[in-house]
């Protein structure tokens, strides 16, 4: 079973949080709000905050500057994942990722599931990566959010997290970017 390992470092990541909608406005931004709270709460630094409209060129273009961002190690969005013509966050993410991380939409979709029942199959959570930098489109709703920080990301985002742990391998995302020819 997972556990965390006192006898490891926990390493700070800086996290860039965007969240997507038509409607949210810097007051009344209660996911990214509450996203924002609990990565400064597990010890992380939020590098980043923005809003943008459902508009996938906007979001396509925010998530590029800010992979391109040396100070930028994960960038997390809320909003825009559902199946509405509105909703076009994960279009945005397969324009940029080089992989895809299919694991987190399935554990997310699992531990939906368990709280929302079928209405989780409406979820196009996502995650994957791009230029060293991992990337998560979550749902809007504030316990999306939490669920998918709680139970997934507060634990990969944490160093001692044994048996295996995203921050661990942020060295190594960039490996092929840096083989030389033959």
């Amino acid at each position: 079973m997972a556990r965390i390992d006192e006898t490891r470092p926990f390493i700070a990541v800086n996290i860039a949080v965007l969240t997507v909608s038509d409607t949210r406005t810097e007051a009344n931004d209660t996911s990214g709000d509450t996203l924002a709270a609990r990565i400064t709460d597990g010890g992380h630094h939020v590098a980043a905050r923005a809003i943008e409209r459902d508009e996938s060129d906007a979001i396509e273009h925010r998530l590029r500057a800010w992979i391109a961002d040396p100070s930028i190690d994960v960038v997390i969005t809320t909003g825009g994942t559902g199946i509405t013509g509105r909703d076009v966050t994960p279009e945005a993410f397969e324009r940029v990722m080089e992989k895809r991380i299919e694991g987190f939409g399935e554990l997310f979709r699992m531990i939906s599931f368990q709280k929302i029942g079928t209405s989780t199959m409406q979820s196009r959570a996502i995650g994957g990566v791009a230029g060293g930098t991992y990337l998560f489109a979550l749902p809007g709703s504030t316990g999306a959010v939490r669920d998918a920080w709680d139970e997934i990301l507060r634990w990969q985002l944490d160093n001692r997290h044994r048996p295996c742990n995203l921050v661990e391998l942020m060295p190594r995302l960039q490996e092929h970017r840096r083989r030389t020819a033959p």
